[in-house]
C-alpha cells in the first residue's frame, strides 16, 4: 500500500458528503457576485489564485518555524506568523471558491484539507497569543504543532491538484493529439446555423458553431472539468459570440477560446476553420515549433 493511496479512500468516503455538501451550498449562497467569484478563481490573471496565495500564508508559517530554531529570532518569527494569519484570509476565500465548483469526490478531500487548515490556523492563533504574552517557548511549540498539521493539509492540497486535477487544464493535450493539417469535418450544409454541434476531427472531438458561412470550433472538453461543450448554450459577452459550459457555467469566446467567465482559468482549445468547396476543414492550433502528435 502506497502512503497516498489512503487519500483515495477519503475521496471514496460518502459519509463526508454530510459535511461537504452543506459547505458547498453555503459557499455558493454567499458567493453570488460573478466578478468576485472570477477574481477568487483567478480568471483575470489566467491562473488559479488559491495556490499562489497559499505560498504567502504557508511560506510565512514555515519560515517562522525555522526561525524558532535560531536563537534571538523569536520577534521576526512572531511577525511572520502574523503575516501568515492575515494572508490566510484571501487564501481561504479563493480555496472555498474553487471547492464550490468541484466534483463530489474532490469536495470530500477538500473538506478534510480545509479542516486541517482550520486546525493549523487555530494553532497559530494560540501560538501568536502566547508569543505576545512573552511565552516564546510555548508559542514555538504551538507553532511547530500547527506547522505539522498544516503540512498534512498541504499534502492533501497537492493531491487535489496533481492527482484529482482540481485547477488543472483539462484541454492542455489538444495541441498534441489534434490534426496538424486541415482535416475534413463534413459539409457546411450539415451544420445547423447558430447551434453547437459535436464533430470528430482526426482523433479528437470538437464543438463546431456555424453562423452563416462563418465557422468557429473549439476542443470539445471544457478545460475546467472536461464537460462536453457541445451540450452548452451559445451566448454573447461584450459583443463576442461565446459558449457556456453546461456543468459549471464557464464561458469561452468562440473566436479563440478565451475565458470570459469562470470558474475556468485556462482557455478552451481553438481549432482554426475554413470552408473549401462546401466542406468544412479544421486543424488544431499548435505551439510554435511543437508539432502535433
Amino acid at each position: 500500500m502506497r502512503p497516498f493511496d489512503d487519500i483515495d479512500r477519503i475521496a471514496a468516503t460518502e459519509a463526508l458528503d454530510r459535511v461537504a455538501a452543506p459547505a458547498r451550498d453555503l459557499v455558493n449562497k454567499l458567493l453570488t457576485n460573478q466578478k468576485v467569484a472570477d477574481v477568487l478563481h483567478g480568471v483575470p490573471i489566467g491562473h488559479p489564485l488559491h495556490p499562489i496565495l497559499a505560498q504567502a500564508s504557508f511560506g510565512s508559517f514555515l519560515s517562522a518555524g525555522l526561525l524558532d530554531l535560531v536563537p534571538r529570532t523569536r520577534r521576526p518569527a512572531t511577525a511572520l506568523i502574523g503575516v501568515g494569519l492575515v494572508a490566510a484570509v484571501p487564501t481561504a476565500a479563493a480555496g472555498w471558491a474553487d471547492y464550490s465548483q468541484a466534483h463530489e469526490e474532490r469536495q470530500r478531500v477538500g473538506i478534510v484539507h480545509a479542516a486541517a487548515n482550520i486546525a493549523m490556523l487555530s494553532g497559530y492563533v494560540v501560538s501568536l497569543g502566547a508569543r505576545l504574552r512573552g511565552r516564546s517557548t510555548r508559542g514555538a511549540l504551538w507553532g511547530w504543532t500547527a506547522l505539522a498539521i498544516g503540512s498534512a493539509g498541504a499534502a492533501l492540497g497537492g493531491h487535489l491538484s496533481y492527482h484529482q486535477a482540481l485547477g488543472a487544464n483539462h484541454a492542455e493535450d489538444y495541441p498534441h493529439i489534434g490534426p496538424e493539417d486541415w482535416t475534413d469535418a463534413g459539409t457546411l450544409e450539415e451544420l445547423p446555423d447558430g447551434e453547437p454541434v459535436e464533430r470528430r476531427v482526426g482523433e479528437v472531438r470538437v464543438v463546431v458553431v456555424r453562423h452563416g458561412d462563418r465557422i468557429r470550433a473549439l476542443g470539445q472538453r471544457c478545460p475546467h472539468a472536461s464537460a462536453p461543450l457541445s451540450d452548452g448554450e451559445l451566448t454573447d459577452v461584450d459583443g463576442d459570440a461565446c459558449i457556456e459550459c453546461p456543468w459549471h457555467g464557464s464561458v469561452f469566446r468562440l473566436e479563440d477560446g478565451r475565458v470570459m467567465r469562470g470558474p475556468a482559468t485556462a482557455p478552451a482549445a481553438p481549432f482554426p476553420a475554413r470552408v473549401r468547396e462546401g466542406r468544412v476543414e479544421l486543424r488544431v492550433a499548435t505551439w510554435p515549433g511543437v508539432p502535433a502528435g
